[in-house]
C-alpha cells in the first residue's frame, strides 16, 4: 500500500463531473477518482474549513465512530474492477468496512488518518504529470483556492 494525499477537487468541463485528486506521497503517480457532487462538497468543505451548522453525513460518521470507541485507523483504496474504485475503512482492531473511496476521503480528511492505495491500482489508475505540466497542477492548486463547495450543488 502507498500513502496518498488529497490536492484536492475540480470539476471537470465539459460534464461537470467532480473529480478527487491524490497524489503519492512518496512517488510521482496522481490517481484521480470521479466522484459525485455531494461528496465533492463534502472534501472540499473539510478542505476549506468549512463547518456546517448541522453535520453532514460525514462529520456524523465521524462522531458515531468517536461515540463508539471505535476510532478510525485509516483508508485504503483497494481495488479497481470494471472503472469502479473500491475502497475500506479500517476500524478499532482492524474491523474493515467497505465504502466508496469519496465517501471514504471525506471521512479520512475529517478524522485525520493515512488514505493509502494498493500497488495495483496505482499501476492501473494512476498517472504521472511530466515536468512541462506541472504549471498544470500548480493550476489546479489555484484553481481550488478559489472555488467554493457551493460551486458543486448544480451538477
Amino acid at each position: 500500500m502507498k500513502e496518498l494525499n488529497v490536492v484536492g477537487v475540480r470539476v471537470e468541463l465539459p460534464n461537470n463531473q467532480p473529480i478527487v485528486l491524490l497524489k503519492e506521497v512518496a512517488g510521482d503517480r496522481y490517481l484521480p477518482i470521479w466522484i459525485g457532487p455531494v461528496e465533492a462538497t463534502a472534501i472540499a468543505f473539510e478542505q476549506q474549513g468549512v463547518r456546517p451548522t448541522r453535520p453532514l453525513t460525514h462529520d456524523l460518521l465521524k462522531d458515531v465512530l468517536g461515540a463508539l470507541d471505535a476510532p478510525l485507523r485509516k483508508v485504503e483504496i483497494v481495488e479497481l474492477r470494471d472503472n469502479v474504485f473500491y475502497a475500506e475503512l479500517v476500524i478499532g482492531d482492524g474491523v474493515r468496512v467497505s465504502s466508496r473511496p469519496s465517501d471514504a476521503i471525506a471521512l479520512a480528511l475529517r478524522v485525520g488518518v493515512t488514505i493509502t492505495c494498493a500497488e495495483a491500482v496505482l499501476e492501473e489508475a494512476g498517472i504521472i504529470i511530466p515536468d512541462e505540466q506541472e504549471d498544470e497542477v500548480a493550476k489546479f492548486r489555484e484553481f481550488l483556492d478559489t472555488i467554493s463547495p457551493e460551486d458543486f450543488a448544480g451538477s
